[in-house]
């Protein structure tokens, strides 16, 4: 701080605009990274960016009885959360360095 209390204006801008290249650098990266959530053994498998935008499912022929539905939309279910929850990781491991630790709004 400068004297009198006031902070620098200029290092400021200088750590926003380096904040700024961080996040876009690792929004970069979470929109190449592609994670996998799995379900049932490998039954059903889902496929989603690090941005969270889902890319692909895989459903494996054994996993399809038309006398059990329930059990096929359950792993579908599961295999989505486990998605999801790999990319949130991922999100936090590339973002929460990048901003300092706060939460911006979307990320």
């Amino acid at each position: 701080m400068r004297p009198g209390g006031q902070p620098n204006m200029q290092q400021i801008m200088k750590q926003a605009q380096k904040m700024q290249q961080q996040v876009a650098k690792a929004q970069a990266e979470l929109a190449e990274a592609e994670l996998t959530g799995t379900a049932g053994g490998g039954l059903v498998t889902v496929t989603v960016t690090g941005l969270g935008e889902f890319k692909a499912v895989k459903i494996d022929p054994k996993a399809v009885d038309a006398d059990d539905v329930e059990t096929l939309e359950d792993l579908i279910l599961a295999a989505i959360h486990n998605a999801a929850e790999e990319q949130r990781e991922l999100q936090e491991a590339k973002m929460g360095p990048a901003t300092g630790g706060l939460t911006l709004p979307g990320f």
